[in-house]
């Protein structure tokens, strides 16, 4: 079996970070890849020079099922995550990220590493990342980037796994600001059905946060993708305008700073928990499969951690 039944999870977010749990519970060893600077995936935490955290990513996560209800306790009781408001919301501490570097940790992750194309021989799985460096053998390979990356890489590698394609994503713009005074309103979010901005969080509401004004601010997805490709420089500025339009007041931020994620929000979901070709034994996961939430994210992952145990373990 390649490098002892080692098998690679392409993906350091919440999907990998499940995978490899359920593969390490079963003996199996793991190695992570991903092309990020760090570990989290959306689950992403921006720290700025004077201390201020901004969760520009994902804001919170609730556990509904029993799995990540579970995992949750557990990340509560070590100190990696704490509820937010009444309403069943988590965040992770001191970042969101926190949860998915729990999950990780002890496991080999190459960070800042893309690999461009993967390859199958009787020896096992070989990854090539952008630097042309290969590595494995692995016994298996579990995608947990979204979905239009994960068909790019199937089709770069000349390969065949069916369904990513059907996924569809909502971009977003982030912007962060941390204002020299307070924004005007005390709940800790507001929600829009209309115009640019969907979404104002006050970060320092959270558990753990710096003290401050901190405000990130998501744009509505019809805005993020028509302004997708324009300059960085005119999103801020016309995101900071919006955003004085909806509070009412001019702001005056400390530090400014606006954030693309082109792949933000599932719209349309597979309806399944993963996939895997056991044939190939090249699978796929994410938030993707089942829809747009951090649990679908940990219960796509586990699931496809749970075939490739089932595949793995039969064989042998």
């Amino acid at each position: 079996m390649a490098e002892g039944g080692t098998v690679a999870i392409l993906g350091a977010g919440m999907a990998g970070g499940a995978a490899a749990q359920r593969l390490a519970q079963a003996g199996i060893a793991v190695r992570i890849f991903d092309k990020g600077r760090g570990i989290g995936g959306r689950m992403a935490t921006r720290r700025t020079r004077t201390g201020q955290r901004f969760d520009h990513g994902a804001q919170f996560f609730r556990a509904k099922g029993d799995a990540l209800r579970a995992q949750c306790a557990t990340w509560i009781a070590s100190g990696v995550a704490a509820s937010w408001g009444e309403d069943g919301r988590t965040v992770g501490l001191p970042g969101m990220p926190a949860p998915v570097r729990a999950l990780l940790d002890g496991f080999p992750v190459s960070l800042e590493t893309t690999i461009i194309r993967i390859a199958r021989s009787e020896a096992g799985w070989m990854l090539t990342d952008a630097d042309g460096v290969a590595s494995g053998p692995f016994a298996a390979v579990g995608l947990t980037f979204p979905a239009p990356q994960v068909v790019a890489l199937i089709a770069a590698s000349g390969l065949v796994l069916a369904g990513p394609d059907r996924a569809t994503y909502a971009p977003c713009w982030s912007l962060l600001l941390d204002l020299d005074e307070h924004p005007g309103f005390s709940k800790a979010h507001l929600a829009f059905a209309d115009g640019p901005i969907a979404l104002i969080v006050r970060e320092e509401t959270k558990p753990g946060r710096a003290a401050g004004h901190a405000l990130v601010a998501h744009a509505a997805p019809d805005w993020s993708r028509t302004h997708l490709e324009d300059p960085r420089e005119a999103v801020r500025a016309a995101l900071i305008g919006a955003l004085e339009a909806r509070l009412g007041r001019a702001v005056r931020p400390a530090y400014a700073a606006v954030h693309r994620w082109r792949y933000a929000m599932v719209e349309t979901a597979l309806g399944e928990p993963c996939l895997y070709d056991p044939a190939q034994r090249l699978g796929a996961a994410g938030d993707w499969c089942l829809g747009p939430r951090i649990e679908a994210a940990f219960d796509s992952g586990r699931a496809l951690g749970e075939r490739i145990v089932a595949d793995l373990k039969g064989a042998r």
